[in-house]
């Protein structure tokens, strides 16, 4: 796939640059924000960057990550971007959750460094893309 887009939404700068850094480095275009911007700019920065995929922080300084599924879900062009949440929040509540809301994958920060989980999101969309290769030549 070319110019795969992937926009980043956490707020601990490590992880934000870690990651960004991650994807860039494979040939990704990388959007971010830090979350400290109102749900509307995300949805509208989401919007202008058009990203194939995201990834998600739970816990942002001045929005809540279910919150911007949600929206996300809820919007035209947003809906079937796929959503990778990448958060310190463990309860099976919260996990529950956001794949009810349509997150399409959780990881836990204290299970992964930003390098592994880049990986294992990169192998989860290499896998994808063999599984669809032969439809998407339209």
């Amino acid at each position: 796939m070319d110019n795969k887009k992937i926009f980043i939404i956490e707020d601990d700068a490590n992880l934000l640059y870690g990651l960004e850094a991650q994807f860039a480095a494979d040939e990704f275009t990388v959007g971010t924000a830090t979350g400290e911007e109102e749900i509307e700019e995300i949805i509208d920065e989401l919007r202008e960057f058009n990203p194939h995929y995201v990834i998600l922080d739970l816990i942002l300084p001045k929005v809540d990550g279910f919150e911007i599924i949600k929206r996300m879900k809820a919007d035209n062009e947003l809906s079937e971007k796929q959503i990778f949440i990448f958060t310190d929040v463990s309860d099976e509540d919260s996990r529950q959750r956001s794949l009810d809301l349509g997150a399409d994958f959780l990881f836990l920060k204290d299970e992964f460094d930003t390098f592994e989980f880049a990986e294992k999101v990169k192998k989860i969309l290499s896998n994808q893309e063999k599984m669809t290769g032969r439809e998407d030549e339209e």
